[in-house]
C-alpha cells in the first residue's frame, strides 16, 4: 500500500526489516542500544559485532529520542536507534512515542537520507496496544512529511506480520 505525502512516498509493506535496502532502517531499541529482544535483537544479530561496539559509545538513549550508527552488515547503511515508551496507559506514553518517530524523522533530515523504515515501535515486550501505537506513529510520519521540510523521498512502515499490517493499513486509510 503507498500513499504520496508532499515530495515522499509513504509505503505500508509486511517484510522482516533487516531485510530492506534503505539509507537507514530504525530500530525500536532499549535505552543501552545494546540489543534485546524482538526488532532490536533481530537488528543487532543482522548487522554483526560492530553495531553494538559502535553502540558502546553512545552511553545510550533516553527514551523519545534517536541515535545513528552504521548499518555494517545490513543492507541499510545507518541504523537509527529510537527509544519508545513502555507502556503504562497515561497520557506521556503517547508524547514520547511520538517523540521517537519525530527524533528519527529529525536524524534522517539531518543525515541528508532519501529513504527510512520503522518498525510498530513499542508494541512488542514494552506492551504499546498496536492500534494506539499505529495511530501515533503514522500521524507522527504524516505531519512531518505535510510540513514539506524534508530530505525522505521514501518512508517505510515495516511490519512483521498480517494483523499488524491490517491495522497500520485500517489507520493509514483514515489518516490520508
Amino acid at each position: 500500500m503507498d500513499y504520496h505525502i508532499g515530495h515522499t512516498d509513504l509505503e505500508l509493506l509486511q517484510a522482516d526489516i533487516t531485510t530492506l535496502d534503505v539509507d537507514a532502517i530504525v530500530n525500536a531499541a532499549n535505552s543501552s542500544l545494546l540489543g534485546g529482544g524482538g526488532v532490536d535483537g533481530a537488528i543487532h544479530r543482522a548487522a554483526g559485532p560492530e553495531l553494538p561496539a559502535e553502540c558502546r559509545t553512545l552511553g545510550g538513549c533516553p527514551t523519545g529520542e534517536a541515535k545513528i550508527t552504521k548499518g555494517y552488515r545490513l543492507k541499510a547503511r545507518h541504523v537509527i536507534h529510537t527509544v519508545g515508551p513502555i507502556y503504562s496507559g497515561r497520557p506521556r506514553d503517547a508524547d514520547l512515542l511520538a517523540s521517537a518517530v519525530r527524533s528519527s524523522l529529525r536524524l534522517a533530515d539531518e543525515h541528508r537520507l532519501k529513504s527510512i523504515a520503522f518498525p510498530a515501535i513499542s508494541t512488542g515486550v514494552y506492551g504499546y496496544p498496536m492500534e494506539e501505537a499505529a495511530h501515533i506513529i503514522l500521524s507522527t510520519i504524516v505531519d512531518h512529511l505535510r510540513g514539506g521540510e524534508t530530505t525522505l523521498d521514501k518512508v517505510i512502515m515495516c511490519l512483521y506480520d498480517q494483523r499488524a499490517y491490517r491495522i497500520f493499513e485500517t489507520e493509514l486509510r483514515q489518516l490520508t
